[in-house]
């Protein structure tokens, strides 16, 4: 198993606000995924779609991305076949923000791994909304390790033992919940840290993760995470 990095390089056809920027460059994948049947097959469908991105960078400081300025966007995913056709398509691909221009494709080596952290907010969807409301925090540990847990074995058709730490700290970055745009509405999500254990399961799992992220909303930007080795 690989994760491949693909640095999405765009060209902003007009100014378009921070909260605004998930949302629509997730239409300009979407738009692109829509061009060949089998991908938008893949779109359509239920289910964990194996990739990941985060946000415009360079980050602007007033919050607003700027009309004609050139932008990276790295898309993560451990399917080689997705960021091949990402290759192909989306140097050329247009939706009504974005403009592409090129692009760099990298494999993340795989190292021992000392965390993992969010770029984005992690989300965890549910009925009930805002973990915090209604979930203690050894429940929201839990599910988020059984989530990606689910994601690998959908991936490889591989069982696993479960019983295994995944990490030995978790950490919170923010101090109130921060809002995602999702559908015409605001979720809210977290930014954490994960000290990973050192176990083989934990640090594949940690690999893996960096090219699906964590927890729900992948596809539409929530839970990118980025590394630092031991």
């Amino acid at each position: 198993m690989l994760v491949f990095e693909y640095r999405s390089k765009v060209k902003l056809k007009k100014d378009l606000p921070y909260e605004k920027t998930s949302e629509s460059f997730a239409y300009f994948i979407d738009s692109a995924l829509g061009l060949d049947e089998h991908y938008l097959q893949f779109h359509e469908r239920a289910g964990y779609k194996y990739y990941t991105y985060d946000m415009l960078y360079p980050i602007e400081k007033d919050g607003i991305y700027k009309k004609d300025k050139i932008y990276t966007v790295r898309i993560r995913t451990v399917k080689q076949d997705l960021v091949e056709y990402f290759l192909g398509k989306l140097p050329f691909h247009c939706s009504e923000e974005f403009q592409g221009m090129g692009g760099e494709l990298r494999i993340i080596p795989r190292k021992l791994l000392e965390r993992i952290y969010s770029v984005t907010p992690i989300l965890q969807k549910n009925d009930q909304g805002y973990w915090k409301r209604h979930m203690t925090l050894a429940e929201f540990e839990e599910r988020l390790k059984v989530n990606l847990i689910k994601k690998y074995k959908c991936f490889t058709g591989e069982e696993l033992d479960e019983d295994f730490a995944l990490y030995n700290v978790i950490e919170f970055k923010n101090k109130k919940p921060i809002k995602i745009a999702y559908k015409g509405i605001y979720l809210l999500g977290d930014k954490i840290s994960l000290q990973i254990a050192s176990n083989e399961t934990a640090q594949m799992l940690a690999y893996f993760a960096l090219g699906v992220g964590i927890c729900d909303n992948n596809a539409r930007g929530a839970g990118f995470v980025n590394y630092r080795y031991l």
